[in-house]
């Protein structure tokens, strides 16, 4: 049975995450217009607060899962700021799939390094399996020379390490895009330039070339390195990688999408609004009523999320949970973002407040990790029953 009834121990734990997000607060726009500077991996108050998985000691059964407190967390983290973390833990999207498909030989060697994950290209964004990057095994030298460019990687900067997915067959299609291992500071291997963005500018977005850059051939992630023929082999494994990613996504852009509301019920309420339920939505003002539909579309939004990880810790499959989660979310943190900007008028605008950065951050929820059209898509193939051949 589903039940996301929180229990005192979990309580706690939200609690001292909100405590570190108010914190957060305080650098929040100071990294946002200073985009050149990087936040750092820990701020100057970390020293007063215990680390996280001190909180997690003595928990018991009765306890919520911790797959999803995680989403819980996530989006207490972002309640505070989008960018600016209390303690910044290592790791990226490239170590969820090193943890997704990787060797166990590949998880011990690499999982204490920060990863990225490179797939978006110049002419390959919402439909990956066009990677143009390609891979070709010298067997002379028993390496793989890796050439090609990608664009957009988020933590490309601040990596210790990058999954790159290229083709070994450009014939083959999806079948053919493989993941590789690349550590930075090898010949041939390099970032180019650091994105300057709309919003979440105190996290680094990159681009990197490839040019006959050479790796071991055990950089293969996950091994395999036969092209199946019906099916997509190991493009299909590291995929999985954002059964988990994609709702934790839609979590953290409705941990902003949460203090956008909180903000405007402090607002309404200091301006003498009763925004408490009851009474029925025709005996409210247009404003309450807004303001409700605004907190309607959050809740709906955050339990998919909560769905979508609950299904995980059970081990289901969660693939269109998960699609359907950051689909949700992507729209929602919009529509809830740019509705409280318009109940507030000038002070949602004003750079006085924290508002019109939330707004821009989370636009970025329904774009990166697969835009909200590309998670439609998904969704009705797998409800119709179709094909990506049969519904583009």
């Amino acid at each position: 049975m589903i039940d996301f009834v929180l229990t005192e121990n979990d309580q706690k734990i939200l609690d001292h995450v909100r405590q570190e997000a108010l914190v957060c607060r305080k650098y929040a726009r100071h990294y946002d217009e200073h985009e050149d500077e990087f936040a750092p991996d820990e701020l100057p108050e970390a020293s007063e607060f215990p680390q996280l998985n001190e909180l997690f000691a003595g928990r018991t059964d009765e306890d919520t899962h911790v797959v999803i407190m995680s989403m819980l967390i996530s989006a207490g983290q972002t309640w505070g700021d989008y960018t600016v973390r209390m303690r910044r833990g290592k790791g990226g999207l490239g170590n969820a799939a090193l943890r997704a498909a990787g060797t166990p030989e590949q998880v011990a060697k690499w999982q204490g390094l920060t990863l990225a994950m490179a797939i978006t290209e110049p002419g390959c964004g919402s439909d990956p399996s066009q990677v143009q990057t390609t891979a070709v095994l010298d067997e002379g030298t028993n390496e793989w020379v890796i050439n090609g460019e990608k664009i957009f990687v988020t933590t490309g900067c601040r990596c210790e390490g990058v999954v790159v997915w290229a083709t070994l067959d450009r014939s083959a299609g999806r079948a053919g895009i493989k993941s590789f291992l690349i550590e930075k500071g090898i010949p041939g291997f390099d970032v180019t330039h650091k994105e300057k963005k709309l919003g979440i500018r105190a996290d680094d977005t990159a681009a990197m070339v490839f040019r006959d850059c050479r790796i071991p051939r055990g950089n293969l992630l996950g091994g395999k390195e036969e092209i199946p023929k019906q099916s997509s082999g190991g493009f299909r494994g590291v995929m999985k990688t954002f059964n988990m990613t994609r709702p934790a996504v839609a979590a953290i852009g409705l941990g902003i999408a949460e203090a956008a509301l909180d903000l405007t019920r402090e607002q309404l309420s200091a301006g003498g609004f009763d925004v408490s339920y009851g009474g029925g939505l025709r005996s409210q003002p247009a404003v309450v009523q807004k303001f409700h539909e605004l907190e309607g579309k959050f809740e709906a939004a955050m339990l998919t999320v909560l769905n979508a990880a609950w299904l995980s810790a059970e081990k289901h499959p969660n693939n269109v949970e998960a699609s359907i989660a950051k689909a949700k979310g992507g729209s929602a943190v919009r529509e809830v973002t740019q509705g409280c900007i318009e109940i507030l008028g000038p002070m949602g605008v004003s750079r006085d407040h924290l508002l019109e950065k939330w707004f821009r951050d989370v636009r970025i929820t329904d774009i990166y990790e697969g835009t909200g059209q590309i998670q439609h898509l998904i969704i009705a193939r797998n409800i119709l029953g179709y094909d990506r051949t049969e519904l583009k």
